[in-house]
């Protein structure tokens, strides 16, 4: 998407970068081809059109190791419940103006492409109607639908979020026996479902606000910290790309696939 099109006074991108991991033990840390994940992630942010690139720590070795490579870090509480209230603390923090853009890029995205993170920063400036936007693309693969780690989107007409569900949404009358047999998702009927991709754009008075809503029903069920806006009547605007996103870093397997993406590429 064209940098004329990300609000005219820019965007705040965030990074929340917690150490503690079950997972994979000091995960922001964790070296990529030379470079902390953390200072990675934030390098293909800084290749945005954001204003300002920050990194929202709970340690300050995190504080350190982005300072030493020139990354602007502010060192948050240790106890937050999520990232979005670690990010509601970094907005305190850094004074941001109640309708400032914020975008939420995952500390553990090292390949995130720029230009997403633009559009989605992007729509949000578009969409008064939307205190939210995020991103999603199509599903290609039966796999992928059926697997509830890859979480599932619906939109509107108008491209906002109706519902978010690790379960395959939404179900074709007849679909049973087409996965059953493992068909690649190209021979199933249009529209083609979506994967929701796991970026964030708020406005900073909504991101401050968040933290304080009451917990959803259906957020609990789907272990979904989304669907708690839309379970309180806000609105998510969702950008819908063509490109898939590069692997994320959860486990120690993950984080050998980037590695030996990097190396190739």
């Amino acid at each position: 998407m064209s940098v004329l099109a990300v609000p005219d006074t820019g965007y705040t991108v965030l990074i929340p970068a917690r150490l503690a991991s079950s997972r994979l033990a000091d995960k922001p840390l964790a070296d990529i081809g030379g470079l902390p994940m953390v200072v990675r992630v934030a390098h293909r942010a800084q290749r945005s059109a954001a204003r300002r690139c920050v990194v929202a720590a709970d340690d300050m070795r995190t504080v350190k190791v982005c300072e030493l490579h020139g990354i602007e870090a502010v060192l948050t509480r240790v106890d937050h419940a999520s990232g979005s209230d670690r990010l509601a603390e970094a907005c305190d923090l850094l004074g941001l103006g109640g309708q400032e853009v914020v975008v939420n890029v995952q500390g553990d995205e090292p390949l995130i492409e720029p230009s997403l993170i633009d559009a989605v920063a992007a729509e949000l400036g578009r969409r008064e109607d939307c205190v939210m936007s995020t991103a999603a693309h199509a599903i290609e693969h039966s796999a992928d639908f059926l697997n509830p780690h890859v979480v599932k989107v619906v939109l509107d007409r108008h491209g906002t979020a109706l519902y978010f569900s690790r379960a395959p949404i939404a179900w074709w009358r007849d679909g049973m026996g087409s996965l059953a047999s493992g068909e690649p998702m190209a021979s199933l009927p249009s529209p083609a479902p979506l994967r929701h991709i796991g970026i964030y754009g708020y406005r900073a008075d909504f991101l401050r606000q968040f933290p304080r809503l009451e917990s959803a029903p259906l957020e609990t069920t789907e272990s979904l910290e989304q669907l708690r806006v839309l379970w309180h009547g806000h609105r998510i605007a969702v950008h819908v790309t063509a490109l898939s996103p590069g692997p994320g870093v959860d486990t120690p397997a993950d984080l050998e696939r980037v590695r030996a993406l990097l190396r190739t590429s």
